[in-house]
């Protein structure tokens, strides 16, 4: 049983623990091994620390706690995709899905335990917000998907996209803190220029990461390129409408100089045609964007949506490049599994 006055030894800095270490009279050096423990090591719990004595350990679990993610479940994808149900500390579940491609590892992760936006293509929209994730049990999605990616395909992890549960904008202080971590050389050691993380289209929050200077790469769920038909699918453009959009991304690029990439999936008879593939070239020619993913709908349960047949999806992507637009279709990993964009449910 965890009490109140336990905490969560992976929110102290290092500057903490050796303050900690000071008042039991121990040498500086513990507060050290430690840290290494926590966030080069990945130790699942205290008693994991076997360079400590088990009088110290025993201390440490006096006083704190290690609230480690566990993998409850996992699944295999006949296309090699592997997804994970894990089991948080008060007994909730969150999923993250390792995607080999070629010679890309990539680590899609979570930053909810369910999603406020309320997307009516996505399934985790439909189970509605539970909590935010720590930003440790953030850094544990990735590195027990690294830990499964050297074991099955001895490699460490390529990339890591905020793509699973939540809007990770949503839980701001918790990603970026998350992502330092992830960036550290004493955590994860990977660089930014390898994350992603993708938003629903916060105009606000785009704004501050434009202010932070983040150093990481920012997708844009689009979904549609008018305020009428986006706001039917994603009700969060009631309040970060198509034009506030733009002015934020161009305020984000511009204190940023970062890659934007939007993503747009294909509904059949909504939102593919060529008048909306012109909507679409309008919104990407006013804001400095790289790269429209063009994506496959995967079915969920609560939702009537179609995918468009291959010629349509072809003929849009066709049109878009046509018009100079740098577009590329993304095939959907991991369907069998339920483990595709839009399918995390914990199902």
């Amino acid at each position: 049983m965890i009490r109140a006055e336990q905490k969560n030894i992976r929110h102290l800095s290092l500057q903490e623990l050796e303050q900690y270490f000071e008042t039991l009279g121990e040498k500086k050096f513990r507060a050290k091994q430690v840290y290494e423990w926590l966030w080069l090591k990945s130790a699942p719990g205290i008693d994991a620390m076997t360079n400590l004595s088990k009088e110290l350990r025993n201390k440490l679990k006096e006083n704190f706690i290690l609230p480690a993610l566990s993998i409850e479940v996992t699944q295999y994808s006949a296309d090699g995709t592997i997804k994970n149900r894990f089991k948080t500390w008060d007994g909730h579940a969150v999923e993250g899905v390792l995607i080999p491609s070629e010679n890309r590892y990539t680590a899609c992760v979570s930053s909810q335990i369910g999603c406020a936006v309320g997307c009516k293509f996505c399934a985790t929209g439909y189970l509605g917000r539970i909590r935010n994730l720590a930003f440790d049990e953030i850094f544990d999605q990735v590195t027990l998907i690294n830990q499964q990616c050297e074991k099955k395909y001895e490699k460490k992890l390529s990339n890591i996209v905020f793509m699973g549960m939540g809007e990770p904008l949503l839980n701001y202080k918790n990603l970026l803190k998350a992502i330092e971590r992830i960036t550290s050389p004493d955590g994860f050691g990977m660089s930014p220029r390898r994350i992603t993380v993708s938003t629903a289209g916060l105009v606000k929050q785009i704004r501050q990461l434009g202010d932070d200077k983040v150093k990481f790469k920012l997708a844009v769920s689009l979904h549609a390129a008018n305020d009428k038909k986006r706001s039917e699918i994603m009700p969060i453009n009631d309040t970060n409408n198509l034009h506030s959009l733009a002015e934020a991304l161009n305020y984000f690029y511009k204190q940023t100089k970062n890659e934007i990439t939007f993503e747009y999936i294909l509904f059949k008879d909504f939102n593919d045609s060529l008048k909306d593939a012109d909507e679409l070239i309008k919104i990407y020619r006013q804001v400095p964007a790289d790269l429209v993913n063009i994506i496959e709908y995967n079915p969920i349960d609560y939702a009537r949506f179609e995918k468009p047949e291959e010629s349509k999806v072809l003929a849009f992507i066709n049109y878009l490049e046509k018009h100079k637009i740098n577009a590329r279709l993304r095939r959907s990993r991991g369907k069998d599994i339920d483990a595709a964009c839009g399918q995390l449910a914990n199902k």
